[in-house]
């Protein structure tokens, strides 16, 4: 049903309800901003731990690993950040931003599975990576799609 369907009588109450919506989106968004700050403090925190634990074990291959897995879990939060903060002050969601997370998220499995408490089989590695390689290949596309003149 389009706006032109409705009757002339449900305007006033149509408007009313957008104007809801807009104000629970925008709460909405500051939750999710809210949210998004205090994992940053979190994977901070979790980051120096990782470190530290590294340096009681004397074992700073697996340590920094480790450490280095957490870093990748803060890039992507970051990378949310930045499209939040994008959207807040009026720019569209880019599909790249989610892609980027996913791929990073990718790669930090990649980086952390050396490490893991089981040693992961040659078909998990094989569809890690072939993931990996996808979302590269996704990744690369949106931003070529993005370069071409626009008609």
């Amino acid at each position: 049903m389009t706006q032109d369907q409705l009757p002339q009588e449900f305007a006033p109450l149509n408007r009313i309800a957008i104007r809801a919506m807009l104000w629970l989106n925008g709460i909405a968004h500051i939750v999710i901003g809210l949210a998004l700050a205090t994992s940053v403090i979190m994977f901070t925190w979790l980051f120096f731990l990782d470190v530290r634990d590294a340096a009681y074990a004397h074992n700073l291959v697996h340590g920094f690993l480790h450490a280095l897995g957490t870093l990748m879990l803060l890039w992507s939060i970051s990378a949310l950040i930045s499209a939040e903060i994008r959207y807040l002050n009026g720019s569209k969601l880019l599909v790249e931003t989610f892609v980027e997370v996913v791929l990073v998220l990718f790669l930090r499995k990649l980086i952390v599975m050396p490490v893991q408490d089981a040693s992961p089989t040659v078909e998990e590695i094989s569809i890690w990576v072939g993931g990996a390689f996808v979302l590269g290949l996704i990744y690369i596309m949106i931003l070529w799609g993005q370069k071409q003149p626009q008609e």
